[in-house]
């Protein structure tokens, strides 16, 4: 199968039918699966989907509401098509741009197309400025230089898409994530249309989220596989400074200073203190990240392919 489309839903009964109608057109002449992921609707949203369910279609419905990032993984976990488009089903996003996408990514060589909004249809304050400002901060906090991290129109390889590993809220990381993986990012203008049925799910208070899981990202970045590198390196010094100071205070002790009501004294305990658990965090978490690789057979590193001239000539020949 060439593609598959996986669009999360929520609450979008009247976004359904237009929805399937514009992926239906958009999609002509292409071999795609459309996966609809229902993450805990509470309207007619699943029953409309199943009155419009062709032999195209698949439709995860989950039990309750898990959020965006585990439909989208739940999608791709289901995917069978050696490329997979991402698409928000609030009509936003236009599934139209998908097989422009698909050109770009195939005739160039990327592993990962995303969309950008290059005329946002969304308020101006409530949503444009809040999103320029995080996507500005996640580029130069990751290295990642794209300029539209919340668009959910993007198409992948499929190696790509089945090893992002999604949890929690990480959907607007996914660049980061594939770039973690290895893959050749870029970016595409798309459309972007006002929304016309349905509120969005979404306001402010998704910011702290963000911030949140922005800072999980740069420790997945630099620290995944040696943990111990950002624990060890700021504890050894407050373990050392801590040393110092009680040692210091000791000394005075000796000589027959009175040291108990020094601030000095709780600074130096609280350093020594601060010092031994960072550094034993980093033991335990080299512990945990070994036995999350070794216990799974995963490896810290992706190998995209393998060549050896010689083998393969060894096996033309016998072959022939």
């Amino acid at each position: 199968m060439k593609l598959s489309v996986v669009v999360p839903v929520m609450n979008e009964e009247e976004n359904i039918e237009p929805l399937f109608k514009a992926i239906r057109d958009a999609l002509k002449g292409i071999d795609y699966e459309l996966i609809m992921v229902d993450d805990g609707s509470t309207d007619g949203t699943v029953q409309k989907m199943k009155e419009l369910a062709d032999e195209r279609t698949k439709i995860i419905v989950f039990a309750r509401n898990f959020g965006q990032t585990t439909a989208m993984a739940a999608g791709i976990d289901a995917a069978e098509g050696d490329l997979i488009a991402t698409l928000d089903g609030d009509l936003q996003n236009d599934p139209g741009d998908i097989p422009m996408m698909i050109e770009k990514l195939e005739k160039e060589g990327w592993d990962l197309v995303a969309g950008r909004r290059a005329n946002r249809q969304d308020g101006l304050f409530w949503r444009k400025i809040p999103s320029k400002i995080a996507n500005a901060i996640i580029r130069r906090s990751t290295g990642v230089y794209l300029h539209d991290y919340g668009c959910t129109l993007k198409v992948f390889k499929r190696d790509v898409a089945k090893n992002l590993g999604l949890y929690g809220e990480l959907h607007r990381f996914i660049p980061v994530l594939a770039k973690m993986y290895g893959a050749k990012i870029t970016e595409v203008d798309v459309r972007h249309h006002p929304r016309i049925h349905g509120q969005s799910k979404y306001g402010i208070g998704r910011t702290f989220r963000v911030i949140s899981d922005l800072l999980l990202m740069l420790f997945m970045q630099k620290y995944r596989t040696k943990p111990m590198h950002l624990f060890g390196s700021i504890g050894v010094p407050m373990l050392g400074i801590g040393v110092l100071i009680d040692l210091y205070l000791f000394i005075l002790k000796i000589l027959g200073h009175s040291i108990g009501q020094r601030p000095l004294l709780i600074l130096g305990v609280m350093l020594t203190l601060g010092g031994i658990q960072l550094i034993t965090t980093g033991f335990i978490a080299e512990l945990i990240m070994r036995t999350y690789f070794e216990s799974q057979n995963k490896k810290p590193y992706t190998i995209k392919e393998i060549y050896m001239k010689g083998a393969d000539e060894a096996h033309s020949q016998a072959a022939s």
